[in-house]
């Protein structure tokens, strides 16, 4: 007569297998947790035009601070301004952008075959 239900090959051992896992699972959920909180307050300042402007974003992609050196304020050229700005705001939020994945790929390095569920 064939069993019903459960796991094939169930037996006893499987609930405490089940139970490391979420362990596991909970532990690598708090280290997430604390390495987010981590990055989120972690700046990453870039800058363009040489230096004349300067963004700094948190990796929580808060934009904290912009500097601009007055070389860089030329009434006749708002545009090359604007473009300066938002060069820097870019790569300094790529540089966020970089460091997330990086935690990321530590923290689920080992399942890369759950198909994208961690």
């Amino acid at each position: 007569m064939a069993k019903r239900g459960g796991f094939p090959g169930g037996g006893m051992g499987m609930p405490g297998n089940m139970n490391n896992l979420m362990k596991q699972a909970q532990r690598m959920q708090r280290q997430m947790e604390e390495s987010q909180r981590e990055l989120s307050e972690k700046e990453f300042t870039a800058k363009a035009g040489g230096g004349a402007v300067e963004v700094t974003v948190t990796g929580g992609k808060e934009m904290t601070k912009i500097v601009l050196s007055p070389d860089a304020v030329d009434p006749d050229d708002i545009e090359m301004l604007q473009d300066l700005i938002l060069a820097a705001t870019n790569e300094a939020l790529k540089m966020a952008d970089d460091a997330n994945n990086e935690i990321m790929g530590k923290m689920t390095g080992g399942f890369g075959g759950l198909g994208g569920l961690f």
